[in-house]
């Protein structure tokens, strides 16, 4: 799809597909009633900078 022009949008939780990714929308911080609330966007090596995302701290071990 995405090679055809296509934007794929996928809701993933493994790291190995997240790092791959060419831009990421970090919701959170939390599940349920602590959640939906954008903590972070960028790409995953920017969202690997913000402190403020769990993603991004799990993250940070592809890219430092």
């Amino acid at each position: 799809l995405r090679d055809h022009g296509n934007t794929v949008i996928v809701i993933e939780h493994n790291l190995d597909v997240i790092k791959t990714a060419d831009w990421l929308i970090d919701m959170g911080p939390e599940g349920g009633d602590g959640g939906g609330t954008l903590v972070a966007e960028g790409s995953p090596e920017q969202v690997s900078e913000n402190e403020a995302s769990h993603t991004g701290m799990y993250l940070r071990r592809f890219f430092e």
